[in-house]
């Protein structure tokens, strides 16, 4: 113990207490986080929206500003990785359990119950999509660009441990080694588990449920936490192998399932419908975006639970997982110059995800607007296995899409391990198995207590909770990143003019 850094030792402290907490009282937990999810909704739904429009704009400064030639990383320093091989494993760390969960659920949930008008219409359809896109597009992607834009910076350039405490150093000085460094890196940590912990649980219910579909498997609690017990097993096998291996070898074979499964939806459904719509909603996505983002219902209650329940909730959830998806994209990044990265950290998942959706959510509504299939009355976890029912080879999809989310589940999980290693140990980039593989099992047992305390609603309301003292910290790190810049960039001039 005398090894483990003082940040390691609080967190797993803390998550100790909470996860007994869980376990010995799941539903005065659940009360309690009832209670504060309606509270933070309620009271600062306002600004976690500006924040995520703030860090859109943001990024978009950056790609035009003079800082754009920048790299994060010595002049010398060239890409460890191909590009094909950085964007499998942006996809494959960032986003994928939720790809499939939500692909083709969220999509005919909005159409199903929109935000405006009525729902079960063409208009509603279209609306549906745009409100997808903006859900995991631009916002969400500037999230992560601005975290890890900042994490590669300060420890490749600057060769500042790999912490978000260390990125606020231009702001704080020497205070980011002591009490105030310990605590932003502990509340880095938290929002690191509670947003991984919301990906595995719904990554076991919906393993679930497409053995049920499969084989006839129950779907109930017992069973979710059997396969969460199961995968917690092989994702820390990989984790003890290193990134190199284990991580490097899942990510494209998730990329490479991921693509056969998009591709094949595009052919078996309707192809033609798919592409025009894709067209026609992602146009519609770019031209209302500021107002998307930006809405909020003041003086309409239900409108306003429609946009803290999905909206604020995604904003809440992309900053929760900023310290995670942004150290590993960090780490995966050297030697990228800062428009480079942020163009492509911004502008190729954005345009990947909306097309996922629209194959997916599009399939969905077509079936259920135009073929009078119930796609819209199906759960959240069953919608996408319901949609395979009504296409050609669909037990082959089921089968194809239960191993992607176990491979989704086991790299998410594997990179998590990863990044809350270095963030106990002060940036370290090689972490000790032991370190790993008790980031491991606290991750499953937070899953696993949230689960009981109140499913769905209990992990969103953690997510919820954990982003708000982080985003704070987001917001100073964009301070930081431009005042170290402006000092970059006058160092450079004032040595070409010697």
């Amino acid at each position: 113990m005398r090894n483990l850094t003082i940040t390691f030792k609080i967190s797993v402290i803390i998550a100790l207490i909470f996860v007994l907490w869980g376990a010995f009282f799941p539903e005065y937990l659940g009360n309690i986080m009832s209670i504060a999810q309606a509270f933070f909704l309620n009271t600062f739904g306002w600004f976690y929206n500006l924040a995520a429009s703030f860090f859109l704009l943001f990024s978009l400064f950056l790609i035009f500003s003079k800082f754009g030639k920048i790299k994060l990383g010595k002049d010398t320093d060239k890409p460890e990785f191909s590009r094909a091989t950085w964007f499998a494993m942006l996809f494959s760390a960032g986003m994928g359990i939720g790809l499939l969960f939500y692909g083709v659920s969220e999509p005919v949930s909005h159409y199903a119950a929109p935000p405006v008008g009525e729902g079960g219409s063409r208009e509603s359809a279209l609306l549906a999509l745009r409100y997808t896109y903006l859900h995991w597009g631009f916002h969400a992607w500037a999230i992560y660009a601005v975290v890890a834009l900042a994490l590669a910076y300060f420890k490749f350039r600057k060769g500042a441990p790999g912490l978000i405490s260390s990125t606020l150093s231009p702001i704080l000085g020497d205070r980011v080694n002591g009490p105030i460094g310990y605590t932003i890196d502990i509340v880095a940590v938290f929002a690191t588990v509670f947003g991984v912990c919301a990906s595995l649980g719904l990554g076991s219910q919906q393993i679930n449920a497409g053995l049920s579909y499969l084989v006839g498997l129950p779907v109930n609690f017992t069973v979710q936490v059997t396969i969460i017990l199961i995968i917690t097993v092989l994702f820390i096998l990989s984790a003890s192998t290193g990134i190199q291996r284990g991580i490097k070898y899942l990510s494209n074979t998730n990329m490479i399932l991921a693509t056969i499964l998009l591709i094949a939806m595009l052919i078996l459904g309707p192809t033609l419908f798919l592409l025009n719509l894709f067209t026609h909603t992602l146009g519609e996505y770019v031209q209302n975006l500021p107002q998307m983002g930006l809405r909020i219902f003041p003086f309409d209650e239900k409108r306003a639970e429609w946009t803290q329940g999905w909206t604020i909730f995604y904003w809440a959830w992309w900053i929760s997982w900023s310290p995670f998806v942004g150290m590993f994209i960090a780490r995966v990044s050297k030697g990228r110059t800062v428009r480079e990265f942020t163009i492509a950290v911004l502008v190729v998942p954005t345009l990947v995800c909306a097309f996922w959706f629209c194959v997916f959510g599009g399939t969905g509504i077509h079936l259920d607007l135009l073929q009078g299939v119930d796609v819209a009355g199906q759960s959240l976890e069953t919608g996408l296995f319901f949609v395979y029912e009504h296409l050609p080879l669909g037990g082959l999809l089921s089968i194809v899409t239960v191993l992607l989310i176990t491979t989704f589940f086991i790299t998410s999980a594997d990179s998590a391990t990863f990044v809350l290693g270095m963030q106990t140990t002060e940036g370290s980039m090689n972490p000790s198995n032991f370190i790993k593989i008790t980031w491991g099992l606290i991750l499953s047992a937070s899953a696993i207590v949230l689960m009981a305390s109140g499913g769905l609603q209990a992990l969103q309301t953690a997510i919820i909770v954990s982003a708000f003292p982080l985003t704070i910290v987001l917001l100073i790190m964009s301070i930081a990143i431009v005042k170290v810049f402006k000092s970059e960039v006058k160092v450079a001039k004032t040595k070409r003019n010697r």
